[in-house]
């Protein structure tokens, strides 16, 4: 790694040979330090990879246009502090942007699919369904990292969306994820991390832990008790202000477990 340490905003650090971030000022409870946008370049080309444009931030849309051509954007799943800066951007670029949901595709480039390879700016890239933080949530596989987007986090742990979330599909998702060995995290918010089977495996045991901390929170509230009791229960060591958005992961466990 080098360059400024993260957070640092306005100012495009390197991360690996290819890949590099630009960090929005928006920071907030969901999106920790802010998003960041990922520019990806292989040796000798001209021309990079976007990963998320981030936020409709006009600041933050300028200075990723002035970094050069940009073909190419993709859009890691569906949350507005990574897509709601796509139309300023292709504004500005006449960039091709592809996504799983058809909302977010501009130009011809077509859906993402799960294991299709994309070759642009002198880099390979595996598209990875990861599913679970919301149903469209992708990875995108590079030879020495993986860009997680909000599937896993530079610091705390991934809220599960309450409107097409998964708690099954995300343990899933971390079971793939892990099994592509020590790579590199390269995540949506936060800094980057350096061992992806590592964090991976802290994750699902985290998970496991909180799924055990429901069981018993069932045991002691009864069965019918609802994810707000149970929030209040199990999350004491969570910020109150987090806890409606504790809600939405402690309603998927209970969605998992009843299921």
């Amino acid at each position: 790694m080098s360059g400024p340490a993260h957070p640092a905003y306005g100012t495009l650090r390197r991360v690996t040979d290819t890949a590099s971030v630009l960090l929005c000022d928006n920071p907030g409870l969901m999106t920790l330090e802010g998003t960041n946008t990922w520019v990806l370049r292989g040796p000798g080309s001209d021309e990079m990879v976007v990963v998320d444009p981030g936020p409709a931030d006009d600041a933050h849309i300028e200075r990723i246009a002035a970094l050069g051509k940009i073909p190419l954007v993709l859009i890691s799943h569906k949350h507005g502090d990574h897509t709601d800066g796509i139309d300023k951007l292709v504004d500005r670029t006449g960039a091709v942007v592809r996504a799983v949901g058809s909302g977010f595709l501009r130009g011809l480039g077509g859906p993402l699919t799960d294991g299709e390879v994309i070759d642009a700016a002198g880099v390979r890239i595996t598209v990875m369904a990861t599913p679970g933080h919301t149903a469209d949530s992708l990875s995108f596989v590079v030879d020495d990292a993986v860009f997680t987007a909000d599937t896993v986090l530079g610091r705390g742990t991934t809220v599960i969306d309450n409107e097409d979330g998964s708690l099954r599909d995300y343990l899933e998702s971390l079971r793939r994820l892990r099994g592509l060995g020590n790579l590199a995290v390269l995540p949506g918010h936060g800094p980057d991390l350096g061992d992806l089977e590592a964090v991976t495996g802290a994750y699902l045991a985290h998970r496991e832990d909180r799924l055990n901390q429901v069981r018993e929170a069932l045991r002691v509230l009864g069965d019918d008790a609802t994810a707000r009791q149970i929030v209040e229960h199990v999350y004491t060591d969570v910020d109150e202000k987090l806890w409606e958005h504790a809600q939405w992961s402690v309603q998927a466990q209970l969605d998992y477990l009843r299921a």
